[in-house]
């Protein structure tokens, strides 16, 4: 049995189809989606529909991510939250063309369900952005950092190699979790394309509402596969590269 931790979709559901052969998952394979199922490419809807029902077959475990978040909240109110409607939003509206309200109130219950944050039997942190509290994710005072957050990987990345974890001067929101797995942030910001790891924190966000990719890492032994770059499986549009 593997656990898998795949990067962002963003609404990719070709690239994820394609990653999840590519995987050769199992039913005993234990899957945990880092977040941000929707908002860029043209099949936002479409992706749900396919996790709920791999997660009939397959152990799944869905993370929340911040666009989850305000598509949640529009299939609930039909309010249209204008940042998000310029960062995908308007391509998943265009998404659920045709879908029933049965649909969208499956959906709706699929989005209610996403968990803000996991930690397996190995102290293994999985969530979508990051923390700050010193006493980590769980006791995190507002909780919509745990799907904002960069600081967690700036400050990670920023973080002086010389410095012991024994040093009063290491950060004490690292000392937590043997690792922690995030998404959020692609590492194509940083011109790379593959997953990036600094101190204990993995980042399997490898750009795939842009140019990137969709990730797949098997956590026990850090190999990886990934789709191919997403954009190249939608010809005809722009995703969020606009």
């Amino acid at each position: 049995m593997r656990t898998l931790a795949i990067g962002d979709i963003h609404g990719g559901l070709k690239g994820l189809i394609q990653l999840l052969n590519k995987l050769e998952v199992k039913d005993e394979d234990h899957l945990i989606f880092m977040g941000d199922y929707v908002d860029g490419w043209s099949e936002s809807a479409q992706v749900i529909q396919f996790l709920i029902d791999l997660s009939k077959k397959t152990d799944c475990i869905f993370v929340k991510g911040n666009h989850d978040v305000w598509c949640e909240n529009w299939l609930r109110s039909q309010d249209v939250n204008p940042t998000w409607y310029i960062h995908g939003g308007k391509e998943t509206m265009e998404s659920y063309d045709g879908f029933s309200s049965e649909e969208k109130a499956e959906h709706l219950e699929f989005f209610e369900n996403l968990k803000m944050y996991h930690i397996d039997d190995k102290n293994r942190l999985f969530l979508h952005a990051g923390f700050t509290s010193m006493h980590g994710a769980e006791r995190e005072v507002y909780k919509e950092t745990l799907y904002f957050d960069r600081t967690l990987w700036e400050m990670t990345l920023a973080l002086d190699k010389s410095i012991s974890k024994d040093s009063p001067m290491y950060p004490k929101r690292l000392k937590h979790y043997h690792e922690i797995y995030i998404g959020h942030t692609p590492t194509t910001n940083f011109n790379i394309d593959v997953p990036m790891n600094a101190v204990n924190i993995w980042n399997v966000d490898t750009g795939a509402a842009f140019l990137g990719k969709i990730t797949g890492m098997d956590i026990d032994t850090k190999a990886f596969l990934q789709s191919d770059p997403v954009y190249s499986l939608y010809p005809d549009e722009k995703g969020r590269n606009k």
